[in-house]
Order: structure tokens, then C-alpha cells, then sequence
């Protein structure tokens, strides 16, 4: 008996999972050819040795957040939505807000619907992992990423890329639980919610991406101010401190 012949179907299964190459895949007509393309584009453009030099006051960032169905890709878990808000120096741009639900193909626990408020019709009808992605890389561009407890985030991100595209994330990262290590050392802890309080940012909406995304820029933003104190003025002045926290 001969084998039965893969479908279409199964042929796009397999290059949305992140198993068909790009240039099969455009051939073939897949709409996400060219946000695969694109994606591999922008991290090969990435840790370029310039934006060391660039003054904190003037350095174009992206503060982002992410929500999932749990803490551990590696054993399944996945994105269910982005937020995130352009900042140039201590400057929120409050206009350029980013925020998409991501259709993470699997069932919204129960307890991840009480903390986010994402349920599973909302995750049904959000965009793919790979349009959701696409979008957020669009809206991030070649700016630093600054992330709370940025190892979650970053460990999703890179899962995701990995999926969709093959590629690892380049984006020069700065994490505000660091910022907080090093500039107040002797903090019982450094959880977002009591460094809100404690700079008299006002918490609202925890556990939606984009508002702990606008929270963790205020964060950021009172942190700049610390660190100017500190004659630490570049990027790279920052990046040389944290190493030695």
C-alpha cells in the first residue's frame, strides 16, 4: 500500500511550526514568507557596537511585556499577548503603543484567565504567532529592548523566533530588575509591584502587557534620574556597572 501524500495543509502546518525554509516557502505562495524574511533581516541587523556610545538621555528604547500561559516554554507553555511603549531618553512616547493577543493554539488555564482577564474566545479569534510577531518586531525596529525580570521575556521571545524563524534575538537588552539590584543593593526584594510603590508610580492593570509595560517605563524613568547621579552617561557606561553588580 503506498503511503498517503501530505496535503497542502499539512505542508503549512509544518513551515508555521518553523520547519520549512524560507525561500520553499515563498515559492509555495506562504503568507508568511516574507515575515519570516523580515524577521531574519532585523536580528542580523542587531548589537551594533554604536548604540554603546549613545547617552541614555538620547537612547530610542521599546519597553515590552508579555503575558503566557505559564513559565516554562520548554515544557509547552506560549505567548498569549504583547505590550509595549516607545521611550527616547526618560521620554514616553504615550503615541506609539503596541499591543496584539497572540492565538497560542491550545487551551487559556483557568487560573491565567483570572490573572490576565484573557480568555479563551479572546485567544481564538487573536492573530497567529507569527503576525503577532511580525507586528511587535515591526513596532520594536532596531531599538534597545527594556524588560522587569527581562529572563521570562526574553526566553519566550527567543522560543517564539526560534519557531517562526529560526533566528535568536539580537535587540541589546536592559532589565529594570538589575537597574533596581544595583542601585539599591540592600532591597529585601525587587518585584514590580513593590518598586511601583516605593517610586510612587501608580499600579493599574497588573498582568495586562501593555500596562506593565507603561508602568515599567515609568520605572525606567525614575531610574534614569539615580543613574545620572552616578556619572554613568552611555549605554555602555550602564552595561560596564551591571557587570560587576
Amino acid at each position: 500500500m503506498k503511503e498517503p501524500v501530505r496535503g497542502v495543509n499539512g505542508l503549512w502546518s509544518t513551515f508555521r511550526q518553523g520547519g520549512m525554509p524560507s525561500a520553499i516557502a515563498s515559492v509555495m505562495g506562504a503568507p508568511t514568507a516574507q515575515h519570516m524574511a523580515f524577521i531574519r533581516s532585523l536580528m542580523r541587523e542587531q548589537r551594533r557596537p554604536e548604540v554603546l556610545s549613545v547617552p541614555l538621555t538620547k537612547l530610542e528604547t521599546v519597553v515590552f511585556d508579555l503575558e503566557t500561559t505559564g513559565f516554562a516554554h520548554q515544557h509547552g507553555d506560549e505567548i498569549l499577548s504583547f505590550g509595549a511603549v516607545r521611550m527616547v531618553g526618560e521620554e514616553i512616547v504615550s503615541e506609539e503603543k503596541f499591543y496584539s493577543l497572540v492565538n497560542c493554539r491550545k487551551l487559556v488555564p483557568d487560573h491565567i484567565t483570572a490573572l490576565t482577564g484573557i480568555t479563551q474566545e479572546m485567544n481564538d479569534e487573536a492573530p497567529t504567532l507569527m503576525n503577532g510577531l511580525h507586528d511587535f518586531m515591526s513596532f520594536v525596529g532596531r531599538r534597545v529592548l527594556i524588560a522587569h525580570g527581562s529572563a521570562h521575556d526574553k526566553a519566550f521571545l527567543n522560543a517564539a523566533l526560534w519557531k517562526t524563524s529560526k533566528v535568536n534575538l539580537g535587540h541589546r537588552v536592559i532589565d529594570t530588575m538589575m537597574i533596581a539590584r544595583w542601585l539599591e543593593p540592600q532591597r529585601g526584594g525587587y518585584g514590580l509591584d513593590e518598586l511601583l510603590l516605593d517610586r510612587d508610580i501608580p499600579i493599574k492593570g497588573r498582568h495586562h502587557a501593555l500596562e506593565d509595560a507603561l508602568m515599567t517605563a515609568n520605572l525606567w524613568k525614575s531610574f534614569l534620574n539615580d543613574i545620572s547621579k552616578r556619572r554613568v552617561d552611555t549605554l555602555g557606561d550602564l552595561y560596564a556597572h551591571l557587570s560587576h553588580c
